[in-house]
């Protein structure tokens, strides 16, 4: 706890950081609400009497005199056999609270041991580092996961006890070999999980399974190991745990840790008229829509910051939070800037960079940026400058967001909504951590959803964090889990309980096929090969990125993104040098590129068509049905364009032969007829335009409603669509089988179709832009849009919920 006077300082700090954003005459106005978040004094309690007595003595060395009271509630619970989730604030000593008891397990039994599960493999280095800090000599720590090399493997397996893994490596390479790791197994007395609020959607899905499987290996080697989860602040955190382990979890959510003041700052950028703003790190994904294995994809070019066809925009997020960086660095400010992908990481830390060797050219060497896709040793070296100051900002994606703990930052920068609340608090908490004042600032993007929320600071600051999504039942995660589970053992009927409802179904399915083998002790799998189960849903093994000429490996870029990040004729950037890609090779998985210094970007351009399989759920109304069901999407890379990266002048079009790719998933869709349109004065020659622009907001505001962001999920409309038979909007996962958003968007269409109306119509624009209508990951130029006519239909549609409660069909007809 600190003194009220050092308290004072800290706020005024934050304030003299703030007050010279606020006084700069180029960014009058930008900001649109402050909102200050006061310190908070800790709570602690005593050591407990089982902690172990060398250990409490290093912790307390360590600066930590005594536990925060939610630490010593986790432990005791942890150390009692009780499943427990630990869901507090950034920067509130969650380790300790599992760490005290599983490291004094560990030095009181010889034959314990420990598992830590972590998203990030920089997440896991970092508790490595510190619980080597410590210096136990009972505790025998070490990482495995993809960087650990052959020769170290061996001595992990038969000696460490507590190893610090991912679950990509528990599923790949522990669970497999759980005989080789049997000794490890039968002592397994704890399994962590750290920032398990990451665990969403169709990876939390994958990751859920993965646990069922750990915990079926466990027992048959007799162990039961007590699961110990921190998450960030999020929604019900007993229930998400619970689903994520498949067992009961107790909650400790109350944070008595101090907290420095924040000053938290909305910013809008300024707006620009009819410009592609050149810097930004934008995309151009599907129509409207995600891409098919795990979000859309680059384009490998500028962000289209602006609007097409002349329409008023704002300056890209990315190209002001740039600004931002610079600024700050030069004042001495420990400044991190979160972006959304890879590209604008570096995009973000090349033009701070350019900046200050105009402004203060002894800082240019300080700025860097961090992102997936690095070598291992790229990583770990720019993580060590990072935490011992040697570099004063850095760009970096959500790979720090959690993960490595860095003291001593003044300011975070959010460039754009992160997509979720959970996230977003996650990264501004990233400043401040050594308890100083500090400041953070999310930057709007140009799009529905930002441009909301920075003129609504109560969807920000007034409402509660979102619950994790995600469904183990999908049985597009549930067969492949089942086959790795056959796989490793037989299958037996007390296990088919272990996986959920949907499991005896999906076994009989998988023997159908041949896949697995019924016998009187169970299911077995039949295939000579192990089954190949991709969790992190990329659409199969990485891409890499090979420079011509050296054969130098620069990097990796997923599977699902690579038709539109690295196709032939892409623009590439690694660590701030720019390549062209000569040739990407889909069979072996690797694109060729060549260093080059071109003054345009490139854009990708992709066709997307959308078939019903099954409506599963349905609302309907007089001239308005509403479903949840399957479809199937055919998304296909078809060309891109040559931008001029100053003016963003299109320069020239180039077709591709890349093969389509289909993806089954589920979507929220809803039809309507054409007396409806009447009704609601929307002409024959508006509809594809009101359509098209009605469905690009609603994907921009589903995040409100479900956890996920734009990037998460994809969207087709259409004047008259084949299987409907009627003008159809449709929003859908993009992740085989769905990820859980649809559903909830239908479980709450009329306040998401409500707020969705609300931020097109209360947007200045004339004619639509980036704000409201226009989507930066649009395949069809955001051509054609009709924004008054979509908020003529949008009141249509919402007229018509409210005046006829209609019919729920559970499940309708097809």
């Amino acid at each position: 706890m600190g003194s009220s006077a050092a308290i004072e300082r800290d706020l005024a700090r934050a304030d003299s950081i703030l007050a010279r954003l606020a006084r700069d005459s180029r960014r009058a106005g930008n900001i649109t609400h402050v909102e200050h978040v006061p310190s908070r004094p800790g709570r602690t309690g005593p050591w407990p009497d089982w902690a172990d007595e060398v250990l409490v003595g290093r912790l307390r060395t360590a600066g930590i005199d005594e536990p925060w009271t939610h630490q010593a509630q986790t432990a005791q619970a942890a150390h009692e056999g009780r499943d427990v989730v630990l869901a507090t604030g950034t920067a509130s000593g969650k380790s300790v609270g599992y760490l005290l008891p599983v490291l004094s397990r560990l030095l009181a039994e010889p034959g314990a041991r420990a598992v830590y599960l972590a998203p990030t493999k920089a997440l896991a280095h970092d508790q490595l580092r510190s619980v080597r800090s410590l210096r136990l000599t009972g505790v025998r720590a070490s990482t495995y996961d993809g960087d650990t090399p052959g020769s170290e493997r061996e001595w992990v397996r038969a000696h460490a006890n507590f190893v610090l893994t991912n679950p990509d490596m528990l599923h790949r390479g522990i669970l497999p070999a759980h005989r080789r790791w049997s000794s490890f197994l039968r002592g397994l007395r704890f399994v962590i999980i750290d920032e398990c609020h990451g665990y969403r959607g169709v990876f939390g899905a994958h990751v859920a399974l993965v646990l069922r499987r750990l915990r079926r290996v466990c027992a048959r080697y007799g162990a039961r190991p007590v699961f110990v989860l921190a998450s960030a602040t999020v929604a019900d955190p007993g229930m998400s745990a619970s689903r994520l382990t498949g067992v009961d979890v107790e909650v400790v959510d109350t944070d008595s840790s101090p907290r420095g003041p924040v000053d938290f700052a909305l910013y809008e950028p300024p707006l620009i008229r009819g410009a592609v703003q050149a810097g930004g790190a934008g995309s151009v994904g599907l129509a409207g829509g995600a891409g098919l294995a795990g979000g859309a994809g680059l384009a490998g070019g500028a962000e289209l910051a602006g609007g097409e066809n002349g329409a008023p925009v704002r300056r890209a997020a990315t190209a002001e939070s740039a600004d931002l960086l610079a600024d700050l660095v030069t004042e001495g400010v420990r400044t991190l800037v979160f972006v959304r992908s890879r590209r604008a990481a570096e995009v973000v830390a090349a033009a701070a960079r350019r900046a200050l060797e105009e402004a203060a050219p002894e800082l240019s060497g300080r700025v860097a940026a961090y992102r997936a896709g690095y070598l291992a040793e790229e990583r770990r070296d720019l993580e060590n400058r990072l935490r011992t100051g040697e570099l004063l900002g850095v760009a970096a994606t959500s790979a720090l967001e959690l993960g490595v703990d860095i003291s001593g930052l003044d300011a975070t920068v959010i460039a754009g909504f992160p997509g979720t609340l959970a996230s977003l608090w996650q990264q501004a908490g990233r400043a401040g951590r050594a308890g100083q004042g500090a400041l953070a600032v999310l930057v709007a993007r140009d799009d529905p959803l930002d441009t909301y929320l920075v003129h609504h600071p109560e969807a920000v600051f007034g409402r509660p964090v979102e619950a994790s999504v995600f469904d183990p039942d999908n049985p597009y995660v549930l067969m492949p889990h089942l086959e790795c589970a056959a796989s490793e053992l037989p299958l037996t009927e007390e296990d088919l309980e272990l996986f959920g409802p949907g499991a005896r179904g999906a076994v009989d399915d998988l023997v159908r096929r041949g896949r697995l083998r019924r016998r009187p002790t169970g299911w077995f799998w039949t295939q000579r090969h192990r089954p190949d189960v991709d969790i992190r849903g990329t659409g199969g093994p990485p891409v890499r990125i090979v420079e011509v000429g050296t054969g130098r490996l620069l990097g990796t870029v997923d599977a699902g993104t690579s038709h539109s990040t690295v196709h032939q004729g892409a623009v590439y950037l690694h660590q701030g040098v720019t390549f062209l890609v000569t040739e990407l090779d889909l069979d072996d998985a690797v694109a060729f590129v060549e260093a080059a210094q071109p003054d345009w970007t490139t854009v990708a351009r992709e066709h997307t068509d959308i078939r019903v399989v099954e409506s599963t759920r349905s609302a309907r109304f007089a001239d308005l049905e509403i479903h949840l069901g399957t479809v199937e999407v055919t998304n296909q890379v078809v060309g891109f364009q040559r931008r001029r990266l100053a003016t963003g002048e299109i320069l020239g079009q180039e077709p591709l032969d890349l093969p389509p790719r289909q993806l089954r998933t589920r979507a929220v869709w809803y039809t309507v007829t054409d007396e409806l349109l009447a009704a609601a004065n929307v002409e024959p020659a508006e509809v594809p335009g009101a359509v098209h622009a009605a469905e690009h907001a609603a994907i921009g505001l589903l995040p409100l409603f479900a956890t996920c962001d734009r990037w998460d999920i994809g969207g087709v409309s259409t004047d008259l669509h084949p299987d409907t038979g009627r003008t159809s909007v449709f929003v859908y996962d993009g992740h085989a089988g769905g990820a859980g958003f649809a559903e909830r968007g239908f479980l709450r269409v009329a306040e998401w179709l409500s707020a969705t109306r609300d931020a097109v119509a209360a947007c200045e624009c004339p004619a639509g832009c980036p704000s409201c209508v226009q989507s930066p990951k649009c395949g069809n130029g955001n051509e054609p849009l009709a924004k008054a006519a979509a908020v003529r239909l949008l009141d249509s549609v919402l007229a018509a919920m409210d005046g006829d409660r209609g019919q729920v069909l559970d499940p309708p007809r097809k």
